[in-house]
C-alpha cells in the first residue's frame, strides 16, 4: 500500500525551478530517503507533501488524500520535523512537549511508549529552556514533539544537519525503532552515508530525481571501475586531470582522489600511472575500491541521470 503518491510535481520560485516533474510513491512502513546536496529541492518537496506549500503543477496524495483539498485531514496523521529548529526556545523542554500534545489534542501518557527511548535522554534537561539545548538534544526534543500524537507518517527534513557524529548515530537508531512501531518515515539528508540506512532512496539533483532504488541496488548497478589514490597536493592533481585524456570521471574525496574509469583497468590503469609519472605527481596507496553511495551519485550525475529509475 502506498501512503504517498506524487505525479509530475513542479515548483518554481521566479526563474528558479525548485522541482521538475517529480514523481514517486512511498510504501507503508518503509524508511524512504531523499538524498541530495543543498539547493536540490528537498525542503520544497517536504513543504508540499506536508501541505505547507502548493505546487505549480502536478498532484500529490497522502493516504489517498489530495494535498490541495484535504490538507486539514492530512495534517492530523503526519508529523513533521523541519530543517530549522521550530520549537519555542523560551519554553522548557517539558513545556514544549505539553504544548504540542495539547495542540494535537493528544496525551503524553497515552503515547509515552512511542517516545520513551528519546524522552529518557531528555529527562535530565526537562526544566531547561529549549533554546539552551545542544544541537542533538534540540533535534531529539523536536522529534518527541513531532511524534507525540502518534502520526502514521513522519517527515524529517535534514534532521541530523549540524549534529555531532554520536548524536547522528543515535538518531538513526531511533528512526529504526520508530519504523518498528509501524510508522512510515520520509527523511531528507545531504549526507550520503545516511542513505545506506534507508530502505529506498531517491537521488535528487537540481529539482529532479535522477535515480530511485534501494541503496544496495544502486551500488550494485555502479558502472565503471573505481580507483583511489592519495597525494599531498590534491588541488594541483585535479587541475592536471582535466588534461589526462582518459575516459574517466574524477573528484576529491578527503585526502584522496577518486577516479572512475569507464574502460577496463587493464587498459586504463597503466596509462593513468604513466600520466602521473610524466607530470611528476607524488602519490601513494593507489588501488581499486568498491563504490559507496556518494560515488554512485557522482557517477550518475556525470552521466546525466538514469531515466530507467
Amino acid at each position: 500500500m502506498s501512503v504517498i503518491r506524487v505525479e509530475n510535481l513542479s515548483k518554481s520560485y521566479g526563474k528558479v525551478k525548485a522541482l521538475r516533474q517529480v514523481g514517486f510513491e512511498v510504501a507503508e512502513g518503509e524508511i524512504f530517503g531523499v538524498v541530495g546536496p543543498d539547493g536540490a529541492g528537498k525542503s520544497t518537496l517536504f513543504n508540499i507533501l506536508t501541505t505547507l506549500l502548493l505546487p505549480d503543477t502536478g498532484n500529490a496524495y497522502v493516504f489517498d488524500k489530495d494535498i490541495r483539498k484535504d490538507y486539514l485531514e492530512i495534517r492530523k496523521h503526519i508529523g513533521y520535523l523541519p530543517g530549522t529548529f521550530s520549537l519555542y526556545p523560551d519554553l522548557t523542554v517539558e513545556e514544549n512537549l505539553i504544548f504540542f500534545a495539547t495542540m494535537y489534542q493528544s496525551s503524553i501518557r497515552d503515547n509515552m511508549v512511542l517516545i520513551k527511548p528519546i524522552w529518557k535522554q531528555l529527562l535530565p534537561f526537562k526544566k531547561r529552556f529549549a533554546g539552551k539545548l545542544s544541537g542533538g538534544m534540540k533535534q531529539k526534543l523536536a522529534l518527541c514533539c513531532a511524534l507525540i500524537h502518534k502520526p502514521s507518517l513522519l517527515f524529517l527534513d535534514e534532521p541530523t544537519t549540524g549534529v555531532d557524529p554520536v548524536s547522528r548515530k543515535e538518531f538513526w537508531e531511533i528512526l529504526r525503532s520508530i519504523k518498528n512501531q509501524g510508522i512510515t518515515v520520509v527523511v531528507s539528508t545531504p549526507y550520503m552515508d545516511e542513505a545506506t540506512l534507508c530502505d529506498r532512496i531517491a537521488l535528487l539533483q537540481e529539482g529532479a530525481f535522477i535515480k530511485m532504488d534501494s541503496p544496495a541496488n544502486i551500488i550494485n548497478g555502479f558502472q565503471g571501475n573505481l580507483v583511489t589514490l592519495q597525494t599531498e597536493d590534491i588541488f594541483s592533481l585535479l587541475n592536471l586531470m582535466q588534461h589526462c585524456g582518459l575516459n574517466c570521471t574524477f573528484y576529491p574525496y578527503g585526502e584522496h582522489l577518486h577516479v572512475i574509469f569507464y574502460d577496463s583497468l587493464e587498459t586504463a590503469l597503466p596509462k593513468f600511472e604513466v600520466f602521473l609519472q610524466e607530470n611528476n605527481v607524488t602519490y601513494q596507496d593507489i588501488r581499486q575500491i568498491d563504490p559507496n553511495i556518494e560515488d554512485c551519485f557522482i557517477s550518475i550525475v556525470e552521466k546525466g541521470g538514469d531515466a530507467s529509475r
